[in-house]
């Protein structure tokens, strides 16, 4: 499509070009960093601003002889998965370097820095033998889904799982390097040490991933009902080796790129599949326009007549898991696009339209953000947030109960309606009434593109 057809269709669609709603998107971005302070794990910093959390898994590592406290928490549960943490931070870490400025106008630059430095920090633990051993995974996913609680009162073991030179994991060392990368390029104005470290640890992750070609359940197979690598790993190395290209340009990097690149994956953005992050990625890196046209066959899919079904309300519906995430991650990468002159009027007003939705603008009048809006979700799929406060005891009985989650999860993006709009606010939903920070780094990703853009006319 050309920028003209695709307004038309959007014009047709949603009925205006200029109408957009106001909603305060500082607000949200705070909310939204609040959350990833609610799912820290390890010992919480003095700054702490969540007083109903506290100090948990600081044994983490211990059954390897290694310290692997820290890192965020996944979901509602307690386990540390590597590959939606790693993803996670990579999303977030794009949004803060493209959408700097909205950061900074909203008063959350440094405060971002410290957020992700949290998941940062904690992939660092992990690379244990610079090239050779990376620990995936924290905790066991059967054991912790078969309990209820807060995170600071387990007492189950936390087996820690590994990839290395005998059972390599591509994905995750691949995803890792990437989000290594992306920090030493948000970290070099502010912390060129710290910047460094992260490039040095981000070129061996690479390298790993890339001689020990494995798919990562293989060798982690506790994951395997978890995140279950679907995609593949070529995805990782494409989108590994565009970001040590972009934080290094070194050619060797670029070259590599090229070398996995492969086309014609255009149905998502997602911890599993990065192939249309990595089509952007080379456009802005290379202008060239084979990636262009790969990135914009991905976008047509997602917009109105492009084969992506949309609920009678106007929602973009992809699949029934987690649907709001593909969304906002899509509209990331629309308006990371728009900012580089790709049919900017087109992904903007695609974009704004799709996170209104998410923020109340739906047949429910309801948002989809914990703790923000009107008529949020107040029982969301998240075991930390359902318990009451301490010293009372938490299980089993706090998942049942019909009354809403004692503390206020801000800032998450639930997983969203049904395919006819419809949504139910009950904390057993873990399709749609759950929350993870891979679900939120895209959505905040896009709520930092429309802060950036909110002041500047459509083209």
């Amino acid at each position: 499509f050309t920028e003209m057809l695709l307004l038309v269709l959007l014009v047709c669609t949603i009925g205006t070009t200029t109408a957009q709603l106001e909603w305060n998107y500082n607000e949200i971005l705070n909310k939204s960093i609040l959350f990833y302070e609610i799912q820290r794990s390890g010992r919480l910093p003095a700054n702490n601003r969540i007083p109903w959390r506290g100090d948990s898994a600081l044994n983490d590592g211990q059954d390897v002889g290694h310290d692997l406290s820290g890192g965020w928490y996944d979901a509602g549960d307690h386990v540390k998965f590597g590959l939606p943490m790693a993803l996670a931070t990579t999303t977030l870490l794009y949004g803060l370097i493209e959408f700097e400025q909205a950061y900074r106008d909203a008063g959350q630059y440094d405060i971002m820095l410290d957020s992700v430095k949290w998941s940062l920090d904690y992939m660092l633990k992990c690379h244990t033998i610079p090239g050779q051993q990376f620990f995936g995974q924290v905790g066991d996913g059967h054991v912790d889904h078969s309990n209820w609680g807060r995170p600071e009162d387990m007492t189950m073991e936390r087996p820690s799982f590994q990839v290395n030179t005998t059972c390599g994991g591509s994905e995750v060392a691949g995803e890792t390097a990437a989000a290594m990368a992306a920090g030493s390029i948000a970290f070099r104005a502010v912390d060129s040490a710290y910047a460094d470290t992260l490039l040095t640890n981000s070129r061996q992750l690479y390298t790993f991933a890339n001689t020990y070609r494995r798919t990562y359940h293989e060798c982690i197979p506790n994951v395997l009902e978890f995140y279950r690598s679907w995609s593949g790993y070529m995805d990782e190395l494409l989108w590994s080796a565009a970001w040590l290209y972009r934080a290094t340009n070194d050619a060797q990097y670029l070259t590599a790129a090229r070398s996995h690149y492969q086309s014609g994956h255009n149905t998502e953005y997602s911890w599993d599949n990065k192939w249309v992050g990595g089509y952007l990625l080379m456009w802005q890196l290379t202008g060239e326009e084979q990636y262009s046209r790969d990135f914009q066959g991905f976008m047509n899919r997602w917009l109105p007549g492009g084969g992506i079904t949309y609920t009678p309300g106007g929602l973009a519906w992809h699949q029934r898991w987690g649907v709001l995430r593909y969304n906002a991650h899509t509209c990331f990468l629309g308006l990371v696009a728009a900012k580089l002159g790709l049919n900017e009027g087109a992904y903007r007003i695609w974009a704004a339209g799709q996170i209104d939705y998410i923020l109340g603008d739906n047949p429910r009048g309801s948002s989809y953000v914990c703790g923000f809006g009107n008529n949020p979700p107040v029982r969301p799929h998240h075991s930390s947030t359902s318990c009451p406060p301490r010293p009372a005891t938490c299980g089993w009985d706090d998942f049942h109960s019909p009354d809403p989650n004692p503390h206020t999860l801000w800032g998450a993006l639930v997983g969203g309606p049904d395919e006819n709009d419809a949504f139910q606010d009950l904390r057993n939903d873990y399709v749609k009434n759950e929350v993870t920070t891979e679900y939120n780094s895209g959505f905040q990703s896009a709520i930092a593109g429309l802060k950036y853009f909110e002041n500047r006319p459509l083209p």
